[in-house]
Parts: structure tokens; C-alpha cells; sequence
């Protein structure tokens, strides 16, 4: 009895000093509303974290105050925390590159893009590639594709590559087109791409897998570039309250580097990145396993394929033609049965697959291989494989979707970004089944949000915007584009933390603010569930935490 007791009391000695233990650990957070995400509780007005940056425990100041009297104290006087945002589409090192580019975005004519070149041409030495970003003909007067012409008056001596917005197709002069890798006149096409041509001459507009031929035929980023476009990219995207992306085509170069950013300690956010293809990382995967840092801001478990090319650039492979240009029915990027064979090599790897397909028939096609890959595995493991876009899908394919326990990744602001010209290219009843959010999910789908920056803004309260509104930022048009498909602020909200955080295997880790959890939270100065919409859209974080520790303050 008397050593019983012993060992009793010896055990409440311990849990007193453990509970002692983690109170001076305990950092308490109080005077905000939070939304949590968490069903089982989905509000509370305090949060508690260790030093580990995993959270304590939710609920109100007061009994979180008796339960962490020694814990540091933060009193946000009001504000509202939400769990940190997740960008499900993101391409990191792009970003940082465009950032350091020639900003081409939102140029409103071919004269807007020469000045903007010029400008950018007077910081560059004599001769040095002017590489660029963002244009996109779609705003221009004549909506048609620029010309290498369109450059050489400007540029005749040095070699101009610039990409489209949507990143599937690169606008070239005279000089980048004579280093390309092999002469683009004729009338030979490429595997998985286009050159425009006239009477046989390229015109200097590459689509899709053309682009390689001159895009290779410039000098390599070495590792301190991308180590340094990746920092810049970092500072961007948690200043937008930003805690994860997922980055969908990481090379296994860029892994390396992320690696050795990640043992230093600068990795601000997480990321959830994919092998690009079949390719090194591919290999490295299927030799290794699933890759994960010891830091959790670090993972590679899933591949990333391309099936089609883009809407804007009519590369978006479709059942049928364009509306817009009869005969054309877009670009297969990669073909179905090499398609397959990869699929099937990260099956028995035991990855998770994601790929890109825009249009119908690019849609089905992943479809049909992701069911006859699968089989039976389709429903009895927890595969969770992804359809990058998803983006025009016809009815009947929705609800395959779920029958494949897939996730659907979609972009919200593509459909804002879209909406002015994407009917005339799919005509009034194919654009049912197109940026259809809300006829995924009442079809029982996983739908996961992100931006696809740099294509759009990795802003994600622009996407939070366009979600439940349908609106661009003049609120056009009234009462939103088939205001049917907007989603609740709910949903949108979810699609971009637990939703988000369920795409990449994370949904015990982050994406709520729950017990156990790690610590990864926005301060806002207003609250997202009741603002007027269009101020969502300007809402700025005043800090982003990750781990229980800020990575950003607003200044």
C-alpha cells in the first residue's frame, strides 16, 4: 500500500512539473475572434502555443489564463485570426524569377510592353537576354498574337523572351529566335506544342512545348539565383498571409536547393512541392520514398504532369473546337499512352499524381488513365490524387471526380481573370461545366484553392474575393459571372486552409486551429466572414505566424 502510495504521489509530482513546464513554455494569445476551421469548434477569443510551436489549446481568455498563468501574453486588442492560408497551386521559384524580370502584367497594348522592356533593358548589361512575364494579348485592342516584329524595332541586337501570363506560351524577336534549338520555319510542329507561323515563317509566338526550343537556349539559373529568387518569392508570399504552398514542378536541382535553405532556417512558410515529371526527382522519389524535412517546412511526395496547354492561348485541349477558331481543339502537352506508363511508374512508387488538364477532353483523358491505373485502388486507398485546374470539364465527368476519390485544385481568380472573353472561345453551353466550384462540391468533391501564381496574384484575399463573388474588382458584373457557382465565405475559407491542408496529407498538422496543431495563424485588422466583400479584396495581414512565431509584420 505504502509503495502504491509512492508511486502515486511521485506521478503527481511529475504532472505538476510537466503542467509547470509547459506553462512557462505557453504562449497565450487573447482579445481577438478567432475562426478556427475546426468543426468541433469553430470559434473562441484565445489560442495557446509551446515554444515548439504547436498549439496548447483554444477556448476563451479566461479559462486559458487559469490553465497558462505563467505564459507569455499577446493582446491583439480585437483583431480577428484565421488559420494561415494555403496557396494549393503555386509555382515558388517562378514567382521569384518574375519578381526579378520584366513585369509584363496587365499591359493593355503591345506599346504598354515595349516601354515597360525598355525600362527594364536600362538595368541589364549590353547584349544580355531581356526575359519578361505577363503579357497577355487578350487586353490589347486587336486581341491577336503579337509578332517578333513587334520586338525587333526596339531590340534588334539582343535576344527578347518573354512568357504569357498563363505561362503556356513565350513571345519571341528575331535574335532569340536564330539561337533556338533548332530553325522554327516550316511546316514541322513539335511534340506537344505549336509554332504560329505565316506562309511558313515563325511569326515569334510559341505555344506549349514550342517554347522549349528557344526557353533552352537560355542560360541556366544557377543555385545561388535560385536560392536568392526563392528568397524574394518567401518575402512575397508571406506578406499576403501565406503560411503553405503547394508547389506543383520542382526539378530535383531545386529541391537540393530548398534542402540546404531549409537546414539554415529560411523557409518562412510550407511547402508542399511535386516532382516536375518524369524526370530526376522522379527517380530520386521512387529510389528514396516520400521526402520530408525534419523542420516540417519541407515535403516531396507527389509528381505533377501536364496532359493539355491553356484557355488563353487556345491550347486547352478540347472535345471539340474552339467556338472562336473552328478546327483547332488545343494541344495534347503529352501523350496519352507515354502519359499512362508514367502514372502507373508513380503508382508503384507509391505517390500521389497530380496533373494539369484544362480543357474537356484533357479532363477525361486523366480521367480514364487516373480509373484504369487505379482500379480497385481507386476506392480502397487513400490515394488522394489531383486534377490541377479542372478547369472546363464536361457534366458528365463531374461526378467521376469523387467516384476516384480525386481533388479537384482549382483557382478562383482564373475565372474572374477569364470571364471577359472565356465564352467565345467555349461557346453557352460548354462554359456550364466551366470554373463549376459549386457543381464539384455538391457532387460530393474535394475542392482545394490556391492562385497559380505568377499567373495570377498570389494575393489570397483576391481569391477570397473572387470565390464569393464572381466579380472583378469594379464589381462587374452585377451580382457576379453564373453567380451560381460563387461559394459561401465558408468555403472559401476551407479551400484555402483545411481543404487545402487535406490535398497535401496535412490536415492533422495544419489548415485548423486545434490542439495538437502546429501554431500557423494570420492577425487581421478586420474579419473575412462579415467585411463587405470588395473589402476583402484590400484586407492586409498585420502578421503571419508559422510555428508560433511571426514570419511577417505589416510595417
Amino acid at each position: 500500500m505504502r509503495r502504491t502510495y509512492r508511486h502515486a504521489l511521485l506521478a503527481l509530482v511529475a504532472a505538476a512539473a510537466l503542467q509547470a513546464s509547459l506553462a512557462h513554455a505557453a504562449t497565450l494569445l487573447v482579445g481577438a475572434r478567432i475562426h478556427t476551421m475546426d468543426p468541433a469548434q469553430p470559434e473562441a477569443d484565445a489560442l495557446a502555443w509551446d515554444d515548439a510551436g504547436r498549439i496548447l489549446a483554444v477556448g476563451t481568455a479566461p479559462a486559458l489564463a487559469d490553465r497558462f498563468p505563467d505564459a507569455r501574453r499577446i493582446d491583439v486588442h480585437g483583431a480577428t485570426v484565421i488559420p494561415g492560408l494555403i496557396d494549393a497551386h503555386g509555382h515558388t521559384l517562378g514567382l521569384g524569377m518574375a519578381l526579378l524580370q520584366a513585369d509584363l502584367v496587365g499591359a493593355n497594348s503591345k506599346q504598354e510592353v515595349i516601354a515597360r522592356l525598355e525600362k527594364h533593358a536600362a538595368t541589364l548589361p549590353p547584349g544580355a537576354w531581356l526575359i519578361g512575364r505577363g503579357w497577355d494579348q487578350n487586353r490589347w485592342p486587336d486581341k491577336h498574337f503579337p509578332t517578333a516584329a513587334d520586338l525587333d524595332a526596339a531590340f534588334p541586337d539582343r535576344p527578347v523572351f518573354l512568357e504569357r501570363i498563363d505561362g503556356h506560351a513565350a513571345w519571341v524577336n528575331s535574335v532569340a529566335m536564330k539561337r533556338a534549338l533548332k530553325p522554327l520555319d516550316g511546316d514541322w510542329q513539335p511534340d506537344g506544342g505549336r509554332i504560329e507561323r505565316a506562309g511558313g515563317k515563325a511569326t515569334g509566338v510559341l505555344v506549349d512545348r514550342a517554347v522549349e526550343l528557344v526557353g533552352k537556349a537560355i542560360p541556366p539559373m544557377d543555385a545561388a539565383q535560385k536560392r536568392h529568387a526563392y528568397q524574394v518569392a518567401f518575402a512575397t508570399l508571406v506578406s499576403v498571409g501565406l503560411t503553405g504552398v503547394h508547389d506543383p514542378g520542382i526539378s530535383l536541382d531545386d529541391l537540393r536547393v530548398l534542402q540546404d535553405m531549409a537546414d539554415q532556417g529560411e523557409l518562412p512558410l510550407r511547402l508542399y512541392t511535386m516532382a516536375d515529371g518524369d524526370h530526376a526527382a522522379l527517380a530520386w522519389l521512387c529510389e528514396h520514398g516520400a521526402y520530408a524535412h525534419p523542420s516540417g517546412r519541407l515535403q516531396m511526395r507527389a509528381l505533377k504532369l501536364y496532359m493539355d496547354g491553356a484557355l488563353g492561348s487556345r491550347g486547352a485541349a478540347l472535345l471539340a473546337d474552339y467556338s472562336d477558331d473552328p478546327g483547332n481543339r488545343g494541344i495534347l502537352v503529352t501523350d496519352p499512352d507515354r502519359y499512362r506508363e508514367i502514372v502507373a511508374r508513380a503508382h508503384r512508387c507509391g505517390l500521389q499524381v497530380a496533373t494539369h488538364a484544362i480543357g474537356d477532353r484533357g479532363n477525361r483523358l486523366v480521367l480514364d488513365t487516373y480509373a484504369a491505373v487505379l482500379g480497385k485502388d481507386a476506392t480502397t486507398t487513400d490515394h488522394r490524387w489531383r486534377v490541377e485546374h479542372a478547369q472546363v470539364v464536361a457534366l458528365d465527368d463531374i461526378p467521376r471526380f469523387a467516384a476516384l476519390h480525386l481533388i479537384a485544385s482549382m483557382q478562383p481568380t482564373h475565372a474572374t481573370s477569364d470571364m471577359p472573353w472565356v465564352e467565345a472561345r467555349l461557346g453557352p453551353e460548354r462554359i456550364r461545366g466551366a470554373y463549376a466550384w459549386q457543381r464539384f462540391i455538391h457532387a460530393g468533391v474535394h475542392i482545394a484553392l490556391g492562385s497559380d501564381f505568377p499567373v495570377e496574384y498570389p494575393n489570397p484575399m483576391l481569391g477570397l474575393y473572387a470565390a464569393i463573388t464572381r466579380q472583378d474588382l469594379a464589381g462587374h458584373p452585377p451580382g457576379g459571372w453564373y453567380p451560381d457557382q460563387r461559394l459561401s465565405r465558408e468555403q472559401a475559407l476551407a479551400g484555402f486552409t483545411r481543404d487545402a491542408a487535406y490535398a497535401a496529407f496535412m490536415e492533422h498538422e495544419v489548415g485548423m486551429l486545434k490542439a495538437g496543431m502546429r501554431a500557423d495563424f494570420l492577425i487581421l485588422p478586420a474579419d473575412p466572414m462579415t467585411l463587405a466583400p470588395r473589402a476583402i479584396a484590400d484586407l492586409k495581414p498585420m502578421s503571419t505566424w508559422v510555428d508560433g512565431k511571426p514570419v511577417y509584420r505589416a510595417p
